[in-house]
C-alpha cells in the first residue's frame, strides 16, 4: 500500500483539510497482542531505514521511537505540513531523522513510529463557520485544558457544507469516547449548531465501542464476555494459543 501512494500521489497536487507531510503521511506500529512496545520501537526504527533506502523519502521517527523528546508528538511534526517543510527541512531542528535534509519531490517525508492504539474519531457539525469548529476543538483538546489524551483541531468540509472537529483519541481507556461526544454536544449547544455525525477513521477496539454502548444504553454491571462473538473468540484464544 506504500508503494501505491508513492507512485499514485503528488504533493504538489493534492489538497486536502487534513495536516500530512508525505504521502505516506505516518505508519504506527502498535503492539495489540503477543508483542511490547520496546519491541515495536525496533521494529518501527528498522522499517524507517529500510523504507528511506528503498523509496529514497526522509524518515521522521515519533511517539515512543522518537529519536528527540520533542518529536514524540505527531503534530510537532507536521507543523507547517507538506508546503512549510519543503524549505524548513534544512534547518538543524528540522532535519529528519533517517535521510539528507530535503524532501522527496512528490511524496514529501515519512513519520514512523511505536505508540499505544489511538482512535481516529471525527464530529461532522452543521455549520459552516470554520471558527466554530476551531472554538469547540479549542475547548476539547487536552493541550488548551479540555480533556486528557485528546487531540483536535478544526476542518472545513466545504463540499458538503459542514465543518469538522477531528480528533485522536490517543489513550481511550483513560478517556472514553462517549465523554468526548458529550462535550462536543455540550459545546455545539452553546454555539447553536448540531451535532450531523460521527465517524471513526480507521479502526477502533471493540471495548471502546461497547463501553460507549454500554454508557448510552445505561446498562448496569455489563461486561464484554456477555458479547456473544467476543466470548466465542476468546473460548477459541483458549484452544487454539498462538
Amino acid at each position: 500500500s506504500a508503494r501505491a501512494a508513492l507512485h499514485s500521489i503528488d504533493l504538489e497536487e493534492h489538497r486536502g483539510g487534513h495536516p500530512r507531510i508525505g504521502a505516506v503521511d505516518v505508519i504506527p506500529f502498535i503492539p495489540i497482542q503477543n508483542i511490547d512496545m520496546k519491541t515495536c520501537v525496533e521494529i518501527a526504527r528498522d522499517f524507517g531505514r529500510r523504507f528511506h533506502k528503498e523509496t529514497g523519502v526522509p524518515v521522521y521517527f515519533y511517539e515512543e521511537a522518537a529519536l528527540r523528546p520533542e518529536r514524540k508528538h505527531l503534530e510537532v511534526i507536521r507543523k507547517g505540513q507538506f508546503e512549510a517543510l519543503k524549505t524548513e527541512i534544512t534547518l538543524p531542528e528540522r532535519h529528519p531523522d533517517v535521510g539528507e535534509p530535503k524532501v522527496h519531490p512528490k511524496a514529501g517525508a515519512t513519520i514512523i513510529g511505536a505508540r499505544k492504539f489511538l482512535i481516529a474519531f471525527n464530529v461532522n457539525l452543521g455549520t459552516k463557520d470554520l471558527n466554530v469548529a476551531k472554538q469547540i476543538a479549542k475547548a476539547v483538546r487536552s493541550s488548551s485544558g479540555g480533556l486528557s489524551h485528546v487531540k483536535a483541531i478544526g476542518l472545513a468540509l466545504e463540499e458538503r457544507g459542514l465543518t469538522q472537529v477531528s480528533m485522536n483519541i490517543v489513550d481511550f481507556e483513560k478517556n472514553a469516547l462517549y465523554r468526548v461526544v458529550e462535550m462536543i454536544r455540550m459545546e455545539a449547544k452553546r454555539w447553536g449548531v448540531p451535532v450531523v455525525e460521527t465517524e471513526v477513521y480507521g479502526m477502533i477496539p471493540a471495548a471502546a465501542l461497547l463501553d460507549t454502548a454500554a454508557y448510552y444504553m445505561q446498562l448496569a454491571g455489563f461486561e464484554p464476555k456477555q458479547v456473544l462473538e467476543l466470548a466465542l473468540l476468546d473460548h477459541l484464544s483458549k484452544d487454539h494459543p498462538s
